[in-house]
């Protein structure tokens, strides 16, 4: 198999989709695939890796240190020099003519859905009606537009599955995973009878994000006079706005943690780790405080949900009351049976099985493509 992954959008906040590529790469090299990454950078640029060749084309800034790809074009002419057998794309608009250009070429091509673009543009802009008429016009054509639609939670795939069905485009199922390695449960804080209920949040400081949520969970709690302290991990366009909106609640703002292992360790000192968006489509997020230990509270909807069940978490309504109730649920469980729950839920998750999963997918669209050659 020859893989070209194309992963557009790509920012200094990009954790979670850079980690799932360097997962999947990782994967696909392991398993004999040739491997070709494109990406948007500042110049033109290829390296030799060891997970396979990585194109760098330039890209325009778009905002938040973010890059966007905006002549497809010069993405074909890559494809064209590593004539791949399959072609994977996170991206839903701009590189479309790419898998116009596969179908025409007899190489198959996988829309991997990261985001669930109607809910993820509702929260961002509060627009409700006329940006999910717009979303779903998109999604009528992405399904006509690609050979296979790959989705990571059943949350995301409601977005599809009525207009894939209707014109007979494959979906498939996909949870990512996470690295028990790197993010695993720590040694306890000195001092096991601590008066301090430590929180975490991890993620993207931007509204579709929902971190305003998670901090003003933070603050219902500091309300009813429980000692907790918030630590937020992450960097966005709407950091100094949630810092703002936490005023003198316990909230201590991190930034951008380069390290996981580092990472790993923050979110294995928390007692809960809050991951509340309701628009999630899967939250790596979830996963990584689960392997290191540390219970999740999420919002009842939303594919992070589907991640946290009743030994490694709660859940409640999207709006801080709720949510609050749900940590004061899991800090009244011991210790050690909401600690080893969580790790036990995260261990069901491992990156191999994602790999494997994907492997299947794009061995299938080689096999057709030899088929109608």
């Amino acid at each position: 198999m020859r893989i070209a992954q194309l992963a557009n959008f790509i920012g200094p906040a990009s954790g979670g989709m850079k980690t799932a590529l360097e997962a999947l790469g990782r994967g696909y090299v392991a398993a004999g695939a040739e491997r070709l990454l494109v990406i948007p950078g500042p110049t033109d640029a290829a390296t030799r890796t060891p997970l396979g060749e990585v194109v760098q084309l330039r890209a325009p800034r778009v905002g938040g240190g973010y890059r966007l790809i905006v002549e497809p074009w010069r993405v074909i002419q890559v494809l064209e020099d590593f004539r791949p057998t399959s072609v994977e794309l996170s991206d839903k608009l701009t590189l479309l003519p790419v898998a116009r250009w596969a179908r025409r070429n007899g190489v198959r091509s996988v829309l991997f859905s990261h985001e669930r673009l109607d809910d993820m543009v509702a929260l961002r802009t509060g627009l409700e009606t006329g940006a999910k008429l717009s979303i779903a016009l998109l999604n009528r054509l992405l399904v006509r537009s690609f050979d296979q639609v790959v989705v990571t939670s059943a949350y995301a795939q409601a977005e599809f599955q009525a207009v894939a069905d209707a014109v007979g485009c494959p979906m498939v199922r996909v949870p990512l995973g996470v690295d028990l390695e790197t993010f695993r449960p720590r040694p306890p804080r000195p001092g096991a009878a601590h008066a301090t209920i430590r929180l975490a949040h991890a993620g993207r400081m931007s509204r579709e994000k929902s971190p305003q949520l998670a901090v003003a969970t933070a603050a219902e709690l500091h309300r009813r006079g429980l000692p907790v302290v918030m630590d937020v991990y992450g960097e966005g366009p709407h950091l100094d706005e949630i810092r703002a909106a936490a005023g003198s609640a316990p909230v201590r703002f991190h930034g951008f943690i380069t390290g996981r292992d580092d990472l790993g360790r923050r979110l294995g000192t928390a007692d809960v780790s809050l991951s509340v968006c309701p628009g999630e489509t899967f939250g790596l997020a979830v996963l990584e405080a689960l392997a290191s230990g540390t219970p999740v509270v999420t919002a009842d909807r939303g594919g992070a949900r589907e991640l946290v069940d009743a030994t490694s978490g709660a859940w409640g309504a999207p709006d801080p009351g709720s949510l609050a109730d749900a940590v004061e649920r899991v800090l009244g469980r011991p210790v050690a049976e909401r600690r080893s729950g969580a790790r036990r839920r995260a261990e069901e998750f491992p990156w191999s099985r994602t790999v494997d999963l994907m492997l299947a997918v794009h061995d299938q669209t080689a096999r057709a493509v030899g088929a109608t050659a």
